[in-house]
């Protein structure tokens, strides 16, 4: 695709071919494997990261939980829905952002396991903050809440006329379409619905956005987060924690 000439001419004026263009902050590649955001996301991150290392010493615990939250969570949440579906080779290098920023909080080496650290503090790994950003995004659409061009690209197991009959006519599901090849599988069209689908009965229900994230979407997520382990047993503390550090996905 690269080496085609697809240059356009507007009035009288040549539009030349690009490999890469950015929108609202976020680069697009043009085979969109979201390598060279990515990498610039990486880059970004790793700057603060060697950055606060040099006063870790002379900050509490807490306090460089919310800078790291404010300049480094926060890049990892922006626009992050783009990445759903992108191979785990490439997550891996958001994921290692997060380790790295879990070990500057925690004051661990580059050797110590940090799984334990991110579940404790707590953060959603990179994946699950993903999925909790399309998840939002859909019950955003699901109350009517979501821009209109979202709204109109999914459609309600309800309003299929060829499922009025069965028992999906009466659910809050979403249609996935079907693709033909891997990438549609990570449009919105079909991550969204995919996500929402999984999600529980009693969370397609709420229409409460405050009540959705916090009380209920959270812990879904911290259960999937802590290998199988019931998040309802977590301290409602912890589990508010969670919801604020999750806060970002809200507003981007």
């Amino acid at each position: 695709m690269a080496t085609q000439d697809v240059s356009l001419c507007v009035d009288s004026n040549i539009i030349q071919h690009v490999d890469a263009v950015r929108d609202l902050g976020v680069t697009f590649d043009s085979e969109l494997t979201m390598q060279r955001h990515v990498n610039t996301v990486t880059r970004a991150c790793f700057h603060h990261i060697c950055r606060l290392k040099q006063i870790r010493r002379l900050l509490g615990k807490d306090i460089v939980a919310g800078v790291v939250s404010a300049f480094i969570l926060s890049r990892l949440d922006y626009c992050n829905a783009v990445l759903t579906g992108l191979p785990k080779s490439t997550i891996a290098l958001l994921q290692q952002i997060q380790n790295a920023a879990a070990r500057l909080v925690a004051r661990l080496g580059p050797r110590n396991h940090v799984n334990s650290t991110i579940r404790d503090l707590p953060w959603l790994p990179v994946q699950h903050r993903i999925t909790y950003k399309l998840c939002l995004m859909m019950h955003l659409v699901n109350i009517g809440r979501a821009p209109t061009y979202l709204i109109n690209s999914v459609a309600a197991t309800r309003d299929v006329v060829s499922r009025s009959r069965l028992r999906s006519s009466s659910s809050h599901h979403y249609e996935q379409p079907r693709t033909r090849h891997k990438l549609g599988e990570r449009s919105f069209s079909f991550a969204g619905p995919a996500a929402w689908n999984s999600l529980l009965t009693s969370l397609h229900e709420l229409t409460n956005t405050v009540t959705f994230k916090n009380n209920k979407l959270t812990r879904q997520f911290a259960d999937k987060s802590t290998h199988g382990q019931s998040s309802y047993g977590m301290d409602k503390s912890r589990t508010s924690q969670l919801a604020h550090s999750q806060c970002f996905s809200t507003s981007n």
